[in-house]
């Protein structure tokens, strides 16, 4: 599974002038994605921001990606790869327009991620494609959302999509678009959420023409390209050099694979230099999930690549420019590579852990400013169905939830965020409670979540969420309640994930970290508390004044304190005014 090379890595450019030309492809997908936020329907894109824009070449070469989810980053890749290994060039017709999802088909990372394409021609030449992708709420399948840890194969999991015209001459199929939402609970909402999608990448392909322009033609605009991956190519091969000569792996684990069945699955990274390129090696890592935990080609890819992006270099550009510095070996048949039909659709929970592994590896290799003891590292996930009484609409709530940062050696990590490769935004209170017939009853810091160290971990979240309507059906995906993020330099383990029914009533039931299709009755609750981050250096490091202001903000409690940072500092941090009013 080697990344593909740049040709041109070796040319001459300008840094200043990649840099303006970089802002100026950024300042064009910043726009789109303004686009498709405000004009889109569902809550998913509108409100939480699941959904990614970025601009490729000719080639199929990533140029630009708008900053919002790492993991999108694989599937718009892989759309684009899918578009140009299904038409020669010739065949590419402006005014065309694509659209996919399937993982194994069309490069896609998993079904609800829907891909739209669109190329861009400047005097009768393709010169690019402009593309954007949305996770759309619902696509059919088993469950709900169609997205289930436990399904089995991917044909459980909705509506597969292969790469396919959407629009000929710039004229929507509707046909297709129906056909694609009938097979939705929500099918008005998948019509014209992708109807912006496409709206959007006209939108793009636009800005692009109109820099074409004013750069003096395709031929100018080509070697500014070739220019910017060039730079990003040398750039990531001077961070790999400066890696020292020895290898280093760390191993991670997940609760299980989805199905229900069998014991904790190892993902283990091994990251070392060979020349010229870094290795990102995978051998170890547990057997194809037999539930929905397995990870597609291209979301393996982007999860590498913000592995390494996050590690050497936070202000390399996102392009493919990078990968020519990067090799990925992946055991074939193994959940990091699984072979069809493996099911994809919870495939973040593991790209979450491999990110923890991989970055895990690169603590061992880089300087101690850059270290990082282990975060939430999953992507805790609830949905909430049903359907309205008074109309027999079907309504559908996902949302995703943060955890904790890990520690660093000079700061605590950071409360209840999104880590590694989501980056979506929590769904208000607000538009949970006007959408659906849902009461929130509880939002917040998952109190004593945060790994103690010299520097603490960060803090995990709570949502108690009450149901208004019988009937209501339930399921979560999440990980880390056997064991928590793993300290580093002294520091310990970060709180583990709970999910609880009627938390605090005498019907109070403890629920696996994976639930499918639960059956909840009016006036019953939902209790999640996310994994917090671990902790760096040694507990009893911790200045007297950072634990007396936890202790103060309620943040940890006086057992806890105790617990791991002893009596003497807990009775010190007491004494400097860490007691809650």
């Amino acid at each position: 599974m080697n990344a593909i090379h740049d040709t041109h890595d070796k040319q001459a450019f300008d840094p200043i002038a990649v840099e303006v030309f970089t802002n100026r492809l950024l300042a064009i997908t910043e726009s789109m994605a303004s686009n498709i936020m405000r004009a889109s329907f569902s809550p998913q894109i509108k409100e939480r921001r699941d959904f990614s824009v970025g601009m490729f070449d000719r080639q199929g070469r990533l140029i630009a990606q708008g900053t919002h989810i790492p993991v999108h980053l694989g599937s718009l890749m892989g759309s684009v790869e899918a578009v140009l290994a299904r038409w020669p060039l010739a065949e590419i017709r402006d005014g065309d327009v694509y659209v996919c999802n399937d993982p194994y088909a069309a490069g896609g990372t998993h079904l609800p991620d829907i891909s739209v394409i669109t190329p861009v021609f400047v005097d009768g030449r393709l010169v690019a494609f402009a593309a954007n992708i949305g996770h759309h709420s619902d696509v059919g399948g088993a469950v709900p959302g169609s997205t289930s840890a436990a399904a089995r194969t991917i044909y459980e999991e909705g509506l597969r999509i292969p790469i396919m015209r959407v629009a000929r001459g710039r004229q929507v199929d509707d046909d297709l678009i129906g056909l694609i939402a009938l097979n939705s609970r929500l099918p008005e909402e998948r019509s014209l959420d992708l109807r912006v999608q496409i709206a959007t990448n006209e939108k793009g392909l636009g800005a692009i023409g109109s820099l074409i322009d004013r750069m003096g033609g395709a031929a100018k605009f080509e070697k500014a390209v070739d220019g910017v991956l060039a730079y990003t190519l040398q750039r990531a091969r001077h961070r790999v050099a400066a890696l020292p000569a020895r290898r280093s792996t760390f191993t991670t684990w997940l609760d299980d694979d989805g199905s229900g069945q069998g014991g904790r699955v190892p993902l283990t990274a091994t990251v070392y230099k060979d020349g010229a390129v870094l290795v990102v090696d995978l051998e170890g890592s547990g057997p194809q999930s037999r539930g929905a935990l397995n990870v597609s080609d291209s979301a393996l890819r982007a999860t590498v690549y913000y592995c390494v992006k996050a590690m050497l270099d936070p202000d390399l550009m996102a392009n493919s420019g990078m990968a020519g510095a990067i090799v990925i070996k992946a055991p074939s048949g193994s959940i990091v590579n699984p072979r069809s039909p493996g099911a994809c659709g919870a495939r973040t929970i593991t790209c979450q852990r491999l990110a923890g592994a991989i970055i895990g590896a690169f603590v061992g290799l880089v300087d101690r400013e850059r270290a990082i003891a282990s975060s939430v590292d999953t992507m805790p996930t609830i949905a909430f169905s049903g359907t309205r009484p008074e109309d027999g609409s079907i309504y559908l709530s996902g949302e995703t939830l943060g955890g904790g940062g890990g520690a660093r050696d000079a700061a605590d990590g950071m409360d209840g965020i999104h880590v590694h490769i989501t980056n979506s935004r929590n769904l208000p209170t607000e538009i949970l409670e006007h959408e659906c017939p849902l009461r929130v009853e509880h939002y917040g810091f998952a109190v004593d979540s945060a790994g103690p160290g010299r520097h603490r971990g960060g803090l995990g979240i709570v949502r108690e969420v009450r149901m208004l309507r019988d009937e209501t059906i339930f399921s979560a995906r999440s990980d880390s309640h056997l064991q928590g993020a793993a300290g580093a330099e002294g520091g310990g383990e970060g709180g583990r994930g709970r999910l609880l029914r009627n938390a605090g009533s005498s019907a109070e039931e403890v629920l696996g970290s994976k639930v499918r299709h639960l059956i909840l009755a009016r006036g019953e609750t939902v209790r999640i508390e996310t994994p917090g981050g671990a902790g760096f250096g040694d507990p009893a490091a911790r200045p007297l004044e950072a634990l007396a202001e936890d202790l103060r903000d309620g943040l940890v409690t006086e057992a806890y304190a105790r617990r791991f940072y002893g009596d003497a500092l807990t009775d010190g941090a007491l004494q400097a005014g860490g007691r809650a009013g």
